[in-house]
């Protein structure tokens, strides 16, 4: 265990240049970073000394960060971890959250906004409005579809056979952007 006074910091993420300028971001600002390209050598690191911190990027080689971070979890409960993406969709933020993450980020993020997230995470929730506004069809559509491609991994093929439609009109679907609730 390190005996070091400065909150630790471990930044996942399959992406080199991005991983270390946000490492080297966390530096400056006073943390004790640590790195990882991917699953297995993040498990390693926190295995061998928990980080009180985690940026996790959702989608990399081999397991993906939803996987991480229930791992990370096993190891450190107290841990908290912010998910980075690319590829947002509430499915997948939903998943994060339900799987314990603090908050979640879309890319691309720099480390200032990485900590607003940390502190939002750890803010109150807002008290609810009595007010709900439903979403709208196209919308709830979009987001399932996003949540059973995240189920798949990925794979746009799967996805159509579990949707029970076909491969092209799950790809114009994709392509669209999010309907608005």
């Amino acid at each position: 265990m390190s005996t070091d006074p400065r909150p630790s910091m471990l930044v996942v993420d399959d992406d080199e240049l991005f991983r270390t300028r946000l490492a080297a971001a966390f530096e400056r600002r006073g943390y004790e970073t640590r790195t990882a390209s991917g699953y297995g050598d993040a498990l390693r690191s926190a295995r061998a000394e928990s980080p009180e911190f985690a940026v996790v990027d959702l989608r990399m080689e081999g397991p993906s960060g939803l996987e991480l971070l229930r791992d990370l979890h096993e190891v450190d409960p107290a841990t908290k971890v912010v998910m980075l993406t690319g590829y947002g969709s509430i499915a997948t933020a939903v998943e994060a959250m339900r799987l314990g993450a603090t908050n979640y980020v879309p890319k691309p993020a720099d480390a200032d906004e990485i900590l607003v997230a940390f502190e939002r995470g750890e803010s109150p929730p807002l008290e609810a409005s009595r007010e709900y506004d439903a979403p709208s069809l196209a919308r709830a559509e979009w987001e399932h579809i996003n949540r059973v491609l995240a189920d798949c991994g990925g794979n746009i093929s799967e996805t159509a056979r579990r949707l029970g439609i076909h491969r092209r009109s799950l790809q114009r679907k994709l392509s669209k952007y999010p309907p608005r609730t």
